[in-house]
């Protein structure tokens, strides 16, 4: 029985590490759009008998643990392969990747966020309401660096399927959005409507 050489290891273990690391970090923006449509949608009581309140909150976080953890594995499979320079502290330290380094700072800082969010929702009973969703508006921001940190850094992102994925996700966001607007823009118009005498 002959042994495999250490080169041929280690580029199947490089392989293997950008095949993991490419489907966490797809994975992880389908989760990460779908977390943000429920925390947008959220706040407009949207509910069914099959859907409850709870079960859209409950959903809401785990997805957003969920999603965290992918792209921990996202950013430890990255720094596995070793056709690309990208240390584990990049996942917390922007600008410390040769690779691409603007686009995998933008990454780092969507990662960054993420842990800041997570954290003060899982601690939000003792900061008050008012300071967690101060926090939490950051998510807003965390999401679209995330998308661009994928479309400039993927290395399928130029592909006709992660083009079509990433244009449907961010077409969820932006319709949850619209109507979150829409229907924030009709409540305050029946206020002053109320108000008028």
């Amino acid at each position: 029985m002959s042994e495999t050489p250490p080169l041929a290891l280690a580029a199947n273990a490089s392989t293997w590490a950008w095949y993991v690391s490419r489907a966490t970090g797809t994975l992880a923006l389908v989760l990460l759009s779908a977390v943000v449509v429920l925390g947008v949608l959220g706040p407009l009581r949207a509910s069914s008998e099959r859907w409850p309140r709870f079960a859209i909150q409950t959903l809401h976080r785990d997805l957003s643990l969920f999603a965290v953890g992918l792209v921990a594995l996202h950013v430890l499979t990255i720094s596995l392969d070793s056709y690309v320079s990208v240390p584990v502290t990049t996942a917390v330290l922007p600008f410390g990747s040769s690779y691409a380094p603007f686009w995998t700072a933008l990454g780092t800082v969507a990662f960054d966020l993420m842990l800041v969010l997570v954290n003060t929702s899982l601690l939000r009973y003792r900061l008050g309401y008012r300071s967690w969703r101060l926090v939490h508006w950051s998510a807003y921001l965390s999401w679209p660096l995330a998308v661009a940190h994928g479309l400039a850094t993927g290395t399928d992102s130029g592909a006709p399927w992660s083009l079509a994925l990433t244009a449907a996700c961010v077409a969820a966001v932006v319709i949850a959005v619209a109507l979150r607007l829409q229907v924030a823009g009709g409540d305050q118009l029946a206020g002053e409507l109320r108000r008028t005498p």
